[in-house]
């Protein structure tokens, strides 16, 4: 495994120059040992401004580039990261907290790779509409109009980064803005931003030009705000909470900034009578300790039928035995510490909320006795719509289980909600479960699978976000649409 160089100096890349932080550095926190492992540079909001004037000063020159010189530069990055990303294992393990497994497969490398590499093939969405026949009138002489839809960049994007899995989101991000031409400045989470600067190091080295991408860091809001409110930025992709979501909406309404952002979930996993009950429990159990359950498409909210209710809760403490609680770095844990001492109070106030209403506790609630912060995979049951711990998310490792009687029933359960990210069913027979996945107010539905595919639009209803990324769709988020008309 890689080391960690403590004392290593971070700066920040703005138009393609490292520059020393004008506000100092504060200190990143192992979440398992609670030691220092790196000094994060904080940038002024000055500096914040510089990046945005970068930024748009570049952009005339990139969206220029053709479209496949720009893919060759995403391609590059891609390779550069694929090359340096075992060296990053430590440092972005430490940071995030993630287990091993889930650091060398999905924090660095992986799909990070694959994001570059499907975005550094050309797609073009442009298209020509056909020809109408066109009457003569005040505007102009009869005809044959034509017309072309072409897909233009949106500008500077502002790509604000969560905490869970920086560097892959941070891919997911720039990846197709880069393609489609937009120039950008990425702000990673306060929590774990050093495996972003060290992407900051492969785009330097992938030989982008100045300007097209910045990092910036701040342990507080003002850094971020600066580019909401900056003139020179003309999106935010943002994935985050809620909350701060409606906040960046509202101050970006003043410079009507278009927005991506990826909110909130509260997944809801419809299980039915009809179901294989051992493969639905696996399923759940999969994310229900993954990363320590802070992950926004896990199924935390699970509606059984009656029938197999009583079942499906036992199959699941059961689950919950083999989820070993630990070291990250072991290559048997299961669940590692979530990110910070504060979050793992908050995710043990949200089970608190819940037993104190009156569910059960069926497995988990307990502190583990571990240096760091942990939180046991937690189960409860006899939960009732109304309770906060089923209404909001915790961004723990923490499953309410609630009985229902008929699919009209679990469709109801399911859809009231604030959120509408991702959310699954669980059945014995397709079609059924494709008419109750149709029927759910969400972004995302997954049936008998856990895993999502990765070029489908990703986003959610209601306050869980708006717009979609991934495939196609990410080119999509990152233009604006133009229509050239003429009569020939």
């Amino acid at each position: 495994m890689s080391t960690i160089d403590v004392d290593k100096p971070w700066q920040l890349l703005i138009n393609g120059e490292w520059v020393e932080p004008g506000a100092g550095t504060y200190d990143i926190i192992d979440p398992h040992t609670t030691n220092v492992v790196g000094h994060a540079p904080e940038a002024t909001v000055q500096q914040a401004d510089d990046a945005a004037a970068a930024a748009a000063a570049a952009f005339a020159g990139w969206k220029a580039r053709s479209r496949e010189e720009r893919c060759e530069y995403i391609g590059r990055l891609g390779d550069e990261i694929e090359r340096r990303s075992p060296d990053w294992v430590a440092t972005v393990q430490a940071e995030t907290g993630a287990t091993i497994g889930t650091t060398e497969t999905l924090q660095v490398g992986g799909p990070a790779v694959d994001r570059f590499r499907y975005y550094s093939t050309p797609i073009d969405l442009d298209e020509n509409l056909r020809p109408i026949p066109t009457a003569k009138g005040p505007l102009g002489p009869a005809g044959l109009m034509s017309a072309h839809v072409k897909r233009q960049p949106v500008g500077v994007v502002a790509a604000i980064t969560p905490y869970n899995f920086p560097i892959t989101n941070v891919a997911g991000k720039i990846a197709p803005a880069l393609a489609a031409g937009c120039t950008t400045i990425v702000k990673p989470a306060p929590q774990d931003p050093l495996g972003i600067l060290l992407v900051g190091e492969a785009v330097e080295a992938a030989g982008f030009p100045p300007g097209v991408v910045n990092i910036l860091n701040g342990s507080g809001p003002e850094v971020p705000s600066a580019l909401v409110d900056s003139k020179d930025v003309d999106m935010i992709s943002f994935t985050g909470s809620s909350p701060v979501g409606a906040k960046i909406m509202e101050n970006g309404a003043k410079t009507m900034k278009r927005l991506l952002m990826e909110l909130g979930g509260k997944g809801a996993a419809i299980v039915t009578d009809d179901a294989d009950i051992g493969s639905a429990a696996q399923a759940i159990a999969t994310v229900w300790g993954f990363h320590a359950g802070q992950i926004c498409t896990a199924p935390t909210r699970v509606i059984a039928h009656r029938d197999v209710y009583d079942q499906l809760v036992e199959t699941l403490k059961t689950f919950s035995g083999f989820m070993k609680v630990g070291d990250p770095t072991a290559r048997d844990t299961i669940v590692g510490p979530v990110i910070t001492e504060m979050h793992r109070d908050r995710v043990e106030a949200f089970i608190r909320s819940g037993t104190d209403a009156g569910a059960t506790m069926v497995c988990g609630g307990d502190r583990p006795d571990l240096p760091g912060w942990f939180v046991a995979p937690t189960l409860l049951a006899d939960c009732t719509p109304d309770m906060h711990v089923v209404r909001e998310e915790a961004f723990g490792p923490v499953i309410v289980v609630m009985p229902f009687d008929d699919d009209d029933q679990a469709v109801a359960m399911a859809n009231d909600s604030d959120y509408g990210l991702y959310s699954y069913v669980f059945s014995g027979d397709t079609k059924r479960a494709f008419h109750l996945a149709q029927r759910l107010e969400t972004g995302c539905v997954g049936l008998n699978v856990i895993q999502p595919h990765m070029e489908a639009p990703f986003g959610g209803f209601k306050m869980s976000g708006v717009g979609r990324d991934r495939g196609k769709w990410g080119i999509e988020a990152y233009s604006e649409l133009q229509s050239i008309s003429w009569i020939g």
